[in-house]
């Protein structure tokens, strides 16, 4: 068993290049109603602003609820990390329980009795991966500098949330696939971040409040994810052999491309506009 066994080899470059092109459509419709969202808000509200800082206001409000989009889908993509990588290794120990699998190397041996074993150890050292993964990519990769720490620790619970209710709808679809392990782990990480030791009830009531206030932005990564992996399905990008959830988490990985391509431009644009504003001082 190798990883090519859950790729379909049908998904050429060209229907890689067409998806890409799809997904990013697609993430540009989101980000179009994030602004008009955002202009909304702002009129509805009763701040009045000179021409110039109502313009910087606007563009200020929109840049944080795009980085928390992006952020949704970075937690998101690091989350399914861990759940594909359960899914794929409890496949390949279930092959190899049933005999399927034969002339195994002394250390592939080695490796499926430490997974028979100790799986729940190996389970926590992924999720400890998959956070480390998101750092990475929220810090370095695509550094979103305008959101806190404390609203991407929003986010990030949040997309474990997200994360719950695609496996519940798996599971609920017929995936052959168990994810109760998987979602017993994150309900365990939530109630952590919602209840910890020194935690008060001011603390759990304004971590519930950050819950909700960004609410829609998991909502807008579910219809976008559910939209996108039908149509990867559809086309035949995708198979169901390969299970639900490694779509799923194709479909994230192709998000995660054009968001880093977005997020490059928006910051040539404004190296630009910093470089032609200096200019006009001069």
């Amino acid at each position: 068993m190798t990883v090519e066994a859950y790729l379909n080899p049908d998904f050429t470059l060209l229907k890689m290049l067409i998806f890409g092109l799809i997904t990013l459509a697609a993430i540009g419709l989101s980000l179009l109603l994030i602004y008009g969202v955002t202009i909304l808000v702002d009129k509805a509200s009763d701040k009045r602003y000179s021409d110039y800082d109502e313009e910087v206001s606007l563009e200020d409000a929109f840049v944080d609820k795009c980085q928390r989009f992006f952020e949704m889908i970075i937690a998101g993509t690091s989350v399914l990390s861990f759940s594909c990588a359960y899914v794929i290794l409890n496949h390949i120990s279930a092959l190899k329980q049933s005999g399927v699998m034969g002339n195994l190397t002394d250390i592939e041996n080695t490796l499926f009795d430490l997974w028979a074993e100790g799986k729940d150890f190996i389970l926590l050292l992924l999720i400890l991966v998959s956070c480390i993964i998101n750092t990475i990519l929220d810090s370095c990769i695509i550094p979103l500098k305008k959101i806190t720490r404390a609203e991407k620790a929003t986010m990030r619970m949040l997309a474990m949330f997200f994360v719950i209710i695609l496996l519940l709808y798996l599971n609920y679809i017929g995936d052959e696939s168990q994810y109760s392990p998987v979602m017993m782990y994150y309900f365990g990480l939530m109630v952590g971040r919602f209840v910890y030791f020194d935690a008060s009830l001011g603390d759990f009531i304004v971590a519930l409040k950050n819950m909700f206030i960004n609410l829609p932005c998991m909502l807008l990564n579910l219809a976008l994810t559910g939209g996108l992996s039908f149509v990867g399905f559809f086309l035949g990008y995708f198979l169901e052999r390969n299970y639900y959830i490694m779509g799923v988490f194709y479909t994230h990985i192709f998000m995660l491309i054009c968001i880093f391509i977005i997020h490059l431009i928006w910051m040539i644009r404004m190296l630009y506009y910093k470089g032609s504003k200096k200019k006009r001082k001069v």
